[in-house]
């Protein structure tokens, strides 16, 4: 046809309407090619040697599709129907992939998808196994035993072929190689939508508790019912390994898998408690700890000085230099603050978890908080940090290398302890801050917190064990009931003689107790330390 020489033809429009009937034509081509339930749409991915494709889809689907493997055929005569996971044995033990499941987390899980509005999992690697690669005489293995194809029917759609349809029809079966705690967090949230409830289990998937129900959501997040209905809709990333690829016998495949499962377990190193409390950004105590941490004078960072908080670890050696942890800080506020800021925790214990609180809210717990450390820094055992000792030496036992004075208030247990009868002292019994610590400062003055090791104090038996000259986390509670009586916050008769039982069984080894005196005697025969006034 002759174009006008009047009117020449605009390039532009026509290369833009052809680029628009380009897109309607694809459009066309994939919605029929994946109206299709039995195709996935994925992208061809290869790593080394591994194939894999990566695709997405609903979590109704994954719920509905994929399986534990567990209950692959190859475990069916050693699978646990009652808890998902393989009996180990001889027969077993090599063929295992998976740790053990814990279905104590799958009510976690499930919650955290419906209260979270920006929630989001990792995508899911499953193993791909087509019906005949348990069928060791199927065509699709030659006389020598290896495959003739992959287990993957991969059809390319685009010239270079890594773009195109994966079947994923009833012939195929699916288990998880990584994520198999996503696909139990998915599952749960399946059975929530379908019967309005779930069940909290163990670690073994015994019963305990009650039922999380819809119900309880709304009163916890305000959640809408409708809302929690569009969930199995979302959609999650899933890539996908071949379970055997072609020229592979069946225990090369097996090997290759397992191989696999292994170095995506290595490269996935766990965060430690301190660094979860960084990041968390929804549990109003892990936000508060990580202000006091970086803004108190106590523990912000001076060039004059070493560092005072340990970010990562949960524990400090008799020889750091650190006063605390992030962990301890976040133990502290909770035990703290918990009686100020009821709302920050669930108010049950049927496995919902923390929102985060109000900025205004976190504001005035930092002040609180703020104000607790403010008090505690002028302490003599604290103040003589910046003039005198370093920590090591404070910390140290006196029968431990270079000697110390063994204080409670450098201890993260007792640092925690100590939060903890405060926080009940000042928020539940509703004493006065400036008073108790007036109390204290003559009590840390007197040494009261130092020499754990010495009989003469009253931490001996409850935060220091004698026999293994170490200190006993496992009195912290104890500790914390002791502070509370000694600041005059136990005046029931009964809850003294119950807590002067608690003290002498602590402090008996074998048919005698340890008085403060350093003599044993008839563990009737222990009392209470005095009440300070």
């Amino acid at each position: 046809m002759n174009s006008d020489p009047k009117h020449p033809p605009n390039i532009a429009s026509q290369i833009l309407e052809q680029d628009r009937q380009d897109r309607e034509a694809l459009a066309l081509l994939l919605d029929r090619h994946l109206s299709r339930s039995d195709r996935l749409l994925v992208q061809q991915t290869q790593m080394g040697s591994t194939e894999a494709f990566i695709g997405s889809v609903t979590l109704e689907w994954l719920d509905s599709r994929v399986r534990f493997a567990s209950q692959l055929p190859l475990f069916r005569k050693k699978f646990d129907p009652e808890t998902d996971n393989v009996i180990r044995d001889e027969e077993t033990i090599d063929e295992i992939l998976q740790r053990p499941l814990d279905w104590s987390r799958q009510a976690a899980l499930a919650v955290y998808l419906v209260a979270r509005k920006a929630h989001k999992f990792p995508a899911v690697l499953v193993v791909l196994s087509a019906d005949w690669v348990d069928d060791p005489q199927a065509d699709e293995w030659d006389e020598q035993g290896r495959a003739r194809e992959s287990a993957a029917d991969f059809t390319p759609l685009d010239k270079d072929g890594t773009v195109g349809l994966l079947e994923i029809s009833d012939r195929v079966s699916l288990f998880t190689l990584d994520g198999q705690h996503r696909l139990m967090g998915v599952q749960g949230l399946m059975q929530l939508i379908k019967t309005g409830k779930l069940q909290g289990y163990n670690k073994q998937k015994k019963a305990i508790g009650h039922h999380i129900t819809i119900e309880d959501l709304q009163k916890q997040y305000q959640v809408d019912p409708s809302h929690v209905q569009t969930l199995a809709k979302e959609k999650i990333g899933i890539e996908f390994i071949p379970a055997v690829v072609k020229g592979e016998t069946r225990e090369e495949a097996r090997l290759r898998i397992r191989s696999i499962f292994v170095h995506v377990n290595l490269m996935a190193v766990n965060l430690s408690k301190g660094q979860l409390a960084v990041l968390n950004e929804d549990d109003g105590f892990s936000i508060v700890a990580r202000k006091i941490a970086v803004q108190h004078p106590l523990f912000k960072e001076a060039k004059y000085r070493k560092p005072r908080v340990n970010w990562d670890s949960a524990t400090v050696a008799s020889k750091s230099t650190v006063l605390t942890t992030l962990q301890a800080l976040k133990d502290m506020s909770e035990r703290y603050l918990s009686a100020r800021f009821p709302s920050w925790k669930p108010s049950d214990n049927k496995g919902l978890i923390p929102m985060r609180p109000e900025d205004d809210e976190i504001a005035a717990g930092f002040k609180e908080f703020s104000q607790f450390f403010d008090y505690l820094s002028r302490l003599l055992s604290y103040e003589r940090l910046e003039y005198e000792t370093e920590t090591p030496r404070m910390r140290r036992f006196s029968h431990e290398k270079g000697g110390g004075e063994g204080n409670f208030l450098f201890r993260p247990v007792g640092q925690v302890a100590f939060a903890q009868a405060m926080g009940i002292l000042v928020y539940e019994k509703k004493l006065s801050l400036e008073k108790l610590f007036e109390k204290l400062a003559r009590f840390d003055a007197d040494g009261g917190f130092s020499g754990m090791e010495n009989p003469q104090s009253i931490w001996y038996g409850v935060l220091y064990d004698p026999n293994r000259k170490r200190i006993l986390v496992a009195g912290r509670d104890l500790a914390a009931k002791l502070l509370i009586y000694i600041l005059g916050g136990i005046n029931d008769n009964y809850d003294r003689a119950n807590l002067r039982k608690e003290l002498a069984k602590a402090r008996t080894f074998g048919n005698q107790a340890m008085n403060f005196d350093g003599k044993f005697v008839d563990p009737k025969k222990i009392d209470l330390p005095p009440v300070l006034h």
